[in-house]
């Protein structure tokens, strides 16, 4: 169904055995992230599975209807109160939805903080969850870790349709320390209107057939070779969509020539046939991840912080993306510092409002030993074999 996504990506609970009468959402600006868990019915061990799912915002409408199918498979298998089925609400559509959802649902909406359920759920991540968090390179796709004994302090990077930067000394103690708001939203909007591509999905598939050099003026476009003296080499973007303003320069000299083209070698490569949907779509989503790269690289050298997490709707497993994201982090930083990801990355305040009303310790502590949910092994080879030997670097094609 357009506008809905079910993800593949369920987290098994094996020692979760009573009933749960709540479900989570967190609607942003672009999307609304629900968290419900279900039972395994016929499982030797009688647990369960927490489930996500993504609406777009713009859809709420699915969102609320598929929450009150929920509520009326619940109420058909449980003996519940009314009082005790609930919805836990966070993001900014908590608020500007809340009596939408009210009315149609007829039980209560609990408004929970967005920062603090992007904490929780992160934590919960960190410390709880078997192969959740990884670190990216060419090299090692996808790279799973242990949990660190020193958790804290770290920074969340948390990326919407604008992006949070939150400094994290302890459980439950976060600062929000910065942002912009050139995010998921920039990457969308501009490429609607550049391209007229409706869907995110699309936009990210177009990003991996473009080549950001179509439209990207590079050091070598300038140079003809390498900066050596100062390090840059002749891929390195100089000027995000810089082509388009020569092809600009060229149609003006054309008019002012009275309808005579004078072309050089150097504007041959400035033909607007050339700027494809795809090298446009590479070049925008490059431009928005180095400039949240180095930004984030610079709150965390500024409150001393080695270890950043990347979360958010923005980053969807994208390997262009994560790869820009961890070399920008490596890059600034001569590798004193390390960019995670995760792969519940758009989840993290939807799981954690869920967690508000749950005990803190609920979660999978008691069965690391267990087998990861089925799709995890397979997630992380589609990962491998998405990854190529093409240089991406920070700055560079």
């Amino acid at each position: 169904m357009d506008g809905v996504h079910y993800e593949r990506k369920d987290i098994r609970l094996p020692h979760h055995t009573a009933a749960v009468s709540h479900v989570a959402v967190d609607i942003g600006g672009s999307l609304a992230k629900l968290v419900y868990f279900s039972k395994e019915i016929g499982s030797p061990d009688n647990g369960g599975r927490l489930n996500f799912m993504n609406f777009e915002t713009d859809r709420i409408d699915l969102c609320i209807e598929f929450i009150k199918e929920l509520k009326e498979r619940h109420e058909r298998n449980y003996v519940t109160s009314p009082g005790e089925l609930c919805v836990m609400a966070t993001g900014g559509g908590a608020f500007k939805y809340y009596d939408r959802m009210k009315e149609a649902l007829g039980i209560n909406v609990l408004r929970e903080d967005e920062m603090e359920c992007l904490i929780i759920g992160l934590d919960w991540f960190i410390t709880q969850i078997p192969n959740e968090v990884f670190t990216y390179s060419e090299a090692l796709p996808t790279e799973f870790v242990e949990p660190r004994p020193d958790v804290y302090p770290y920074l969340l990077v948390n990326i919407g349709s604008g992006v949070s930067m939150v400094k994290v000394s302890g459980p439950r103690q976060f600062q929000r320390v910065g942002g912009t708001s050139l995010g998921g939203g920039t990457f969308w909007g501009i490429m609607s209107l550049l391209t007229g591509s409706q869907t995110f999905d699309d936009m990210l598939a177009m990003a991996d057939k473009g080549d950001n050099s179509g439209v990207d003026l590079l050091v070598g476009d300038i140079y003809g070779t390498d900066y050596g003296k100062i390090g840059l080499k002749a891929t390195t973007i100089a000027s995000t969509f810089g082509k388009v303003f020569k092809m600009k320069r060229l149609a003006e000299r054309h008019a002012a020539a009275g309808g005579v083209t004078l072309q050089t070698e150097s504007d041959s490569d400035t033909d607007p046939s050339q700027f494809s949907h795809e090298d446009m779509s590479r070049s925008l989503l490059y431009a928005i991840s180095n400039n949240i790269g180095q930004i984030a690289y610079l709150q965390s050298e500024k409150h001393k912080i080695k270890h950043i997490y990347f979360g958010g709707s923005f980053i969807r497993g994208h390997r262009q993306t994560m790869n820009t994201l961890s070399y920008a982090i490596r890059f600034w930083s001569s590798g004193e510092k390390q960019a995670y990801f995760l792969r519940h990355e758009g989840y993290l305040g939807a799981v954690g409002a869920f967690l508000k009303r749950k005990p803190e310790t609920w979660g999978r502590r008691k069965s690391l030993e267990d087998a990861v949910a089925s799709d995890y092994a397979g997630c992380r080879e589609n990962l491998r074999r998405c990854a190529t030997n093409e240089e991406r670097r920070f700055g560079e094609t």
